[in-house]
């Protein structure tokens, strides 16, 4: 049987290149000394990510792995603008939390039906030389590249969004137990390790009243550590407000069905000790099968003992389902709003991390990077062919202080300072030439 369900998946994403600004003037007949009249450079496309409940797998990613947008047009004569590119779309299901896969951040998590992020931004146009006329310099021929857009590689891992949670071991009744309170139909192996994969179902009490379920696959002993897949499956249990722990109570498969719920627990709280704390009621599942009724309230005081409401059950019949499910309804109604409001905290929107702070590293061989969103994107959109666009480089960087930082730093005369890939020789006069 093909597991169809994905849960984890890498991606690279690419946002587009802003377009160059134009350099021209105007050549009007009776325009005898016509200005500048270059255009701008259009907007690159973004890369934005957006939750969506038409998907609940991250399956098409394991095909199409690349996303990349569009570079802005470039700039025109008479001051014609380039136009801005359409962003791409990736859409995710909801619960999808987005990683930059190169250093670990946690970009977005979408949680909610249309919820959006810019993951790469386009790059801004190039200004064409119209925007750089001035009195002592009437006709200039400097326009600005376009910026260049961001490259990142993404990891995506999903984690089921659900109001209640089906835990417990192999082989219990839980894809039963959901099949019974639900029309959700959960994939099963001949195989112990039953469920492939985590399976969602709306329970409906009545007309006003329904919540989402999650079967989770069954775990075992050493879960926590990733045997049985525990480690992939056990995420999803943080998303749900609300546990139902599946015992098998008639311990058809020769094994204690209070020892059973004290392993999983253990496995619980060693994945997340949140875990532990998170509301839990007790199915003793299979009553159907069992035929001495001291067995059946011996293991219900047991886990009344531990604190814990026990209810029996029977997926095959349907027997004692309906209280069960009423009890959770009230225990959904019961969480503190708190409670709710501080899932949805957890939705973050991502900003770009990067600051208009400069950074200096000293390279072994004497030279120097100089980092910094202002100055690499000055450098990205520079001519460095066009001399007035130098000039205007080298007022930007000593506007922006760079010597000093450079001179703090312990640069001198001569050393050479790269920044995003080009490369300066530093003058103590303050004119960086490239080299």
């Amino acid at each position: 049987m093909n597991m169809l369900f994905t849960d984890r998946a890498k991606i690279m994403i690419a946002s587009g290149h802003g377009g160059n600004g134009m350099s021209s003037f105007r050549r009007e007949k009776y325009v005898p000394r016509g200005g500048p009249s270059g255009g701008d450079g259009g907007r690159g496309g973004d890369v934005t990510a957006e939750a969506t409940s038409a998907v609940n797998t991250l399956q098409n990613f394991r095909y199409h792995r690349k996303f990349q947008a569009k570079n802005g047009e470039n700039g025109g004569a008479k001051n014609q603008y380039g136009k801005d590119a359409l962003s791409v779309v990736i859409q995710v299901p909801l619960g999808t939390m987005i990683y930059d896969a190169d250093t670990n951040e946690l970009l977005a998590d979408l949680t909610e039906e249309g919820q959006k992020v810019i993951l790469a931004r386009g790059g801004h146009g190039g200004r064409g030389n119209s925007h750089f006329a001035t009195s002592a310099v009437r006709a200039p021929t400097y326009a600005e590249k376009g910026e260049l857009g961001e490259e990142k590689n993404l990891r995506l891992e999903l984690k089921v969004l659900a109001d209640v949670g089906l835990i417990g071991f192999p082989s219990v009744g839980k894809s039963s137990f959901i099949r019974k309170v639900s029309a959700a139909k959960p994939q099963v192996a001949a195989y112990h390790f039953t469920t492939l994969t985590p399976i969602l179902g709306v329970v409906q009490l009545d007309p006003d009243r329904t919540f989402v379920m999650a079967d989770i696959p069954g775990l075992i002993e050493g879960a926590s550590t990733g045997a049985g897949l525990g480690d992939d499956f056990l995420r999803h249990v943080e998303r749900t407000r609300v546990l139902i722990h599946v015992l098998d109570a008639s311990g058809s498969e020769g094994r204690d069905p209070v020892h059973d719920f004290s392993v999983i627990n253990e496995e619980l709280a060693l994945y997340n000790p949140g875990l532990a704390h998170k509301k839990q009621i007790v199915a003793a599942n299979k009553t159907d099968m069992i035929d001495d009724p001291e067995k059946l309230q011996k293991i219900q005081a047991q886990i009344t003992e531990m604190g814990y409401e026990c209810y029996p059950v029977s997926a095959l019949s349907g027997e004692g389902i309906r209280p069960l499910i009423e009890r959770i309804w009230t225990l959904l109604q019961e969480i503190p709003p708190e409670e709710k409001a501080a899932e949805g905290s957890r939705t973050i929107v991502y900003e770009d991390s990067k600051k208009d702070e400069f950074t200096v590293e000293r390279n072994p061989d004497g030279s120097f990077d100089l980092k910094g969103r202002r100055i690499e994107r000055l450098v990205s959109m520079i001519d460095f062919d066009d001399e007035q666009a130098l000039l205007r480089f080298q007022k930007a960087w000593r506007y922006m202080g760079l010597d000093k930082l450079l001179k703090r730093n312990g640069i001198k005369e001569g050393d050479t300072v790269r920044v995003s890939g080009a490369e300066f020789i530093y003058s103590e006069s303050g004119e960086e030439q490239e080299s």
